[in-house]
């Protein structure tokens, strides 16, 4: 099928075709008609599924359609929420793109920046608003922003509102919306506490579930490096050497990570940035632009880029640690290999993270290819054993004269530090985790 047969209106179909977009995808083909009967949808598509476009595409259509014909006073009417600044980013400028001909506004508002550029802009008037909750929240307060004309509401990457712990502040913001409108609701999971919460926002919603038909994990070319910790700089190095890794995104857990293998490679004669929430939002952007036209050659990332962040033709991607989730690993190759283009994802595996990538191999159902082809290889028998039965430490680990059990471990722990009446075998959560109850 055709973007044509979709009934598209003429500005957004001249806008699409000049950006080469001539066939839908299963997710913008499911969504696109039910979006334009003014349905709720509950979506669940992963992260390359081109989703942005599906909820995109139609919130202009219908808002183009609904404009008056005479000038007007501009007043927001679709509010898309969605975690993450460069997420943020991205979906504006998917609307600026795909809306260029409609004569409707958007714009993004996040944190991290100085609010005066943003409330001028809201002050000429939007029809479309993209934001993260902070700051939306924190120009409501100051009545910047009003929500009482939404007729649209997108809630994107809930799962991760879920897990970066916004849902408190999405809660207040949708407590401030118009009871009639329509909902568009998007999740890469649906973990049963996501699909509970949709449930308070979406009245009684189509349910489209998109798999691709050839996943990341399988259009991608994979590998994984048993190397020690110390030499896993210079490992990739010795990799960065290779000229035919045109450009390279390389994810390390923690900030301070990133800033040393930034360090280490800037020291090797390799340009590269880092990008990561210490770092400002303006210097963020900088490092992403240049990534994006070439001018550095490697971005080295925290899992703030595992999502929402789409760069044309990324060649390689390089865990340099492994994720701590086995699904971010997922996320994070996933921002190569797009657009039908091949891909190249690379990981770096040492002892400690033996447990990490058995959890990952049984997530994604293939195994990683070992690459032994390298200076500075490790012995497998020193990584230990990487199969989904083997290797919980925690589990087998005994104390000295006797069996140990982790059940009975933990309740000691309870015990010494909550006193002997404690739980009497309940479970309560404490601290962040009693604001992710629903």
């Amino acid at each position: 099928m055709s973007f044509e047969k979709l009934n598209l209106i003429k500005p957004i179909e001249k806008a699409l075709a000049e950006e080469g977009y001539i066939h839908p995808t299963p997710i913008q083909h499911q969504a696109i008609p039910f979006i334009l009967e003014r349905k709720d949808i509950l979506g669940c598509a992963q992260t390359g599924t081109g989703k942005t476009a599906a909820f995109a595409v139609p919130i202009l259509q219908i808002l183009y359609s609904e404009k008056p014909a005479e000038k007007y006073k501009r007043t927001i009417n679709s509010l898309i929420l969605t975690p993450t600044r460069e997420l943020a980013l991205q979906i504006g400028e998917s609307f600026k793109t795909y809306g260029k001909y409609t004569g409707l506004k958007s714009t993004v508002i996040f944190g991290g920046v100085s609010q005066k550029g943003q409330t001028d802009l809201l002050r000429n008037g939007v029809d479309i608003l993209i934001a993260t909750p902070g700051r939306l929240l924190d120009l409501m307060n100051q009545n910047f922003v009003s929500l009482q004309n939404i007729k649209l509401f997108v809630l994107d990457e809930a799962d991760r509102m879920l897990d970066m712990g916004f849902i408190n502040d999405v809660k207040k913001i949708i407590s401030k919306l118009p009871a009639k409108r329509q909902s568009l609701f998007f999740s890469a999971t649906m973990p049963r506490e996501i699909i509970k919460f949709a449930g308070t926002i979406l009245s009684d919603p189509v349910k489209i579930e998109v798999t691709p038909e050839s996943p990341a994990v399988e259009t991608i070319k994979q590998g994984v490096y048993f190397v020690a910790k110390p030499n896993k700089k210079a490992l990739l190095i010795h990799l960065l050497k290779n000229e035919s890794i045109d450009s390279a995104l390389v994810f390390t857990r923690t900030k301070h990570g990133a800033d040393q293998v930034t360090k280490i490679l800037n020291g090797a004669k390799i340009h590269a940035e880092a990008i990561h929430g210490n770092k400002s939002q303006n210097a963020r952007q900088r490092a992403l632009s240049n990534f994006k036209s070439k001018r550095t050659r490697v971005l080295v990332a925290t899992d703030i880029a595992s999502r929402g962040i789409d760069v044309d033709k990324l060649s390689h991607v390089i865990n340099y640690e492994m994720p701590d989730v086995s699904e971010t690993y997922v996320h994070r190759i996933g921002r190569t290999g797009r657009a039908g283009l091949s891909g190249v994802a690379l990981s770096f595996c040492d002892a400690e993270e033996k447990s990490l990538l058995k959890d990952i191999n049984r997530f994604i159902n293939i195994p990683i290819p070992v690459i032994r082809d390298h200076p500075f290889v490790q012995n497998e028998k020193e990584i230990g054993n990487i199969n989904p039965s083997a290797n919980n430490s925690r589990v087998t680990k005994k104390k000295s004269g006797e069996d140990f059990n982790p059940a009975d471990a933990g309740q000691k722990n309870k015990k010494r530090w909550f006193g002997k009446n404690s739980f009497k075998g309940k479970s309560k959560s404490y601290g962040r985790n009693t604001a992710r109850k629903y």
